[in-house]
C-alpha cells in the first residue's frame, strides 16, 4: 500500500511544531493529560480537513481549533473550579521541588486557572504565543478591543491573585 502524501505532510508539520502546540494546550487546560487530549482532538479535526487546507497555514487552523475546543470545554463542563480545588489538595504532603523555574511555572498555571476563560485565552495568546492584538483577535474570533480589555483585566486579576498568594505564604 502506498503511503498517503497527506499523512506525510501532517507528520512533517507535527515534527516541527508539535511540541510548541502541546505546551499551549497544556497551558490552556492546566494539565499534561488534558493538554494532550485537547491537542489530539484538534489534530483529528485538522486531519479531516487536511486536503482542503493545502496551500494555507495549517498551524493557524490548528491554533484556532485548539482555542475554540478549550473554550467549548470550559463552557460545557464548567468544572475548572473543581479542578483548582483538586490541584490545591495535591500540595499536601508533597516535598517542594528545588527548581525555581518549575515552581514559578506551576504557580502561573494555578493563577491562570483562576481566570475566566476569555481572559486566560487572551493572556496565553498574547504572552505565551507572542501574538499581536490583531492576531489574537482573529484566533479568538473577537475584536481587537475585546482582546485588549480581556488582557488588561486578566493581568490585573493575576497581579491581585499573586499578591494574595504571596500574603498567604507568609
Amino acid at each position: 500500500m502506498a503511503p498517503n502524501p497527506g499523512v506525510a505532510g501532517l507528520e512533517e508539520f507535527l515534527a516541527e511544531r508539535g511540541t510548541h502546540l502541546l505546551r499551549t494546550a497544556v497551558l490552556l487546560t492546566g494539565s499534561q493529560e488534558a493538554g494532550e487530549d485537547l491537542l489530539q482532538t484538534a489534530l483529528e479535526r485538522l486531519f479531516r480537513h487536511w486536503r482542503k487546507l493545502a496551500g494555507t497555514d495549517p498551524e493557524g487552523y490548528l491554533r484556532r481549533t485548539i482555542y475554540h475546543l478549550a473554550t467549548d470545554g470550559w463552557r460545557r463542563q464548567g468544572r475548572w473550579q473543581a479542578r483548582l480545588r483538586l490541584l490545591r489538595a495535591t500540595d499536601i504532603g508533597v516535598v517542594p521541588d528545588v527548581s525555581a523555574v518549575i515552581d514559578q511555572r506551576d504557580e502561573l498555571v494555578r493563577l491562570l486557572l483562576q481566570l475566566p476563560a476569555g481572559q486566560r485565552a487572551a493572556i496565553v495568546l498574547r504572552y505565551w504565543e507572542e501574538l499581536g492584538e490583531a492576531e489574537a483577535a482573529k484566533v479568538l474570533g473577537c475584536s481587537v478591543g475585546t482582546v485588549k480589555s480581556a488582557t488588561s483585566r486578566g493581568l490585573r486579576r493575576l497581579r491581585e491573585l499573586s499578591r494574595a498568594s504571596l500574603a498567604a505564604d507568609i
